[in-house]
């Protein structure tokens, strides 16, 4: 599966690194350009992140995955964001088949599926592969949570550390294997 990463899915981190787990796993290859990575960046850059360290995992982020970004193919599309096209392109480009996305409502399915590609939220997507992959998921969520002890709210539980990542399913999904 080719899986075009939107940026509101890039950041946060905690869903940024399951995704990207699930990709080192094997699950998906991870889709992005060059402006999906540059709006992270100001994402996290005005919420207060130094823009140094979101330089550094960016630049961590492409070494990982050196094939991942493309640049977006010119595509014709009506979105209700007009400045979510080139997310459509990047996908387009990357030849994917999922657009993995937290905006729902700005990428309707009609459009989208014009294209051969197929929206997905990363909590249903991420319960899915916990399903379809459990030892390959389990690993990744427990990396994840390993990673987050030292971030501020903690101690972390998976459940707890994937609901505040807007993650619920996957938490209960977690929560259920034990």
């Amino acid at each position: 599966m080719r899986a075009c990463l939107d940026a509101c899915v890039l950041y946060p981190t905690v869903m940024r690194e399951v995704l990207t787990g699930a990709a080192r796993a094997g699950l998906c290859a991870p889709v992005w350009s060059a402006r999906i990575l540059e709006e992270w960046r100001r994402a996290a850059v005005r919420r207060g992140e130094d823009p140094a360290l979101v330089g550094g995992e960016i630049a961590a982020l492409r070494a990982a995955f050196p094939a991942a970004e493309v640049a977006p193919a010119p595509v014709e599309a009506w979105l209700p964001d007009p400045d979510d096209v080139h997310v459509l392109g990047a996908a387009v480009a990357g030849g994917c088949d999922v657009l993995v996305t937290a905006n729902l409502k700005d990428f309707p399915t009609r459009v989208l599926a014009a294209h051969g590609i197929v929206r997905r939220d990363p909590d249903g997507l991420a319960a899915e592969w916990l399903a379809e992959a459990p030892e390959a998921m389990g690993a990744v969520a427990r990396e994840v949570l390993a990673a987050a002890q030292g971030l501020p709210g903690g101690p972390w539980t998976a459940r707890s550390l994937m609901r505040k990542a807007r993650m619920p399913r996957f938490a209960k999904a977690l929560e259920r294997m034990g």
